[in-house]
């Protein structure tokens, strides 16, 4: 099987400290329940929602550059699954070196063929543009994701999808935890 990723949210758990930085710059006063249902929707309606001023903006960013990869953790049993295809590639809205750190850090980059981020100028999701590009050439089977806008580039190609950590409709499957991957009829080949 040939999974195209999502990172943040799905490989790697990046929603406390992503909500922790959006809150010390935007204030205290915001919950950080209310910050997590906006960034679940997308960084970009997130920004909109909040009104964040440039600086604002270069604030959130310089904080996130300065992350350790120890301020954010890989998913239980995601490494499994990992492990389990024949081919893992993954479109995300971050940074290459950020997402390379990363997973070099916790030692999943031996498991990753291909990474397209935001610096390889495709336009952001729900464009299909990147998941053209990877299915194009490596013929992905299945798009995992923990938003719509992860998994829309996807049905709009005719690939199934699954969200993860999420039951918004839509998707062809749904997980909450990576071991659940592999109760799923179709990926026990």
């Amino acid at each position: 099987m040939n999974i195209l990723w999502d990172f943040d949210g799905t490989i790697i758990d990046s929603y406390p400290v992503f909500t922790r930085i959006f809150r010390e710059t935007i204030g205290q006063e915001h919950s950080d329940e209310e910050i997590l249902s906006h960034l679940k929707i997308s960084f970009t309606h997130a920004r909109e929602y909040y009104q964040l001023t440039d600086v604002q903006m270069k604030e959130i960013f310089d904080k996130e550059g300065n992350m350790h990869p120890t301020d954010t953790q890989p998913f239980a049993d995601v490494e499994d699954v990992l492990r389990h295809a024949n081919i893992n590639v993954i479109m995300t809205h971050n940074k290459r070196d950020v997402v390379e750190t990363c997973l070099k850090y916790y030692g999943l980059n031996k498991y990753i063929k291909e990474i397209v981020s935001r610096d390889d100028g495709y336009p952001k999701k729900p464009d299909p543009s990147s998941y053209q590009y990877l299915h194009d050439k490596y013929q992905i089977d299945l798009a995992i994701g923990d938003r719509d806008i992860d998994i829309l580039p996807a049905k709009a190609l005719g690939i199934r999808t699954c969200l993860f950590q999420n039951n918004t409709s839509g998707a062809d499957y749904y997980i909450s935890k990576y071991r659940d991957f592999f109760t799923i009829d179709d990926f026990q080949k």
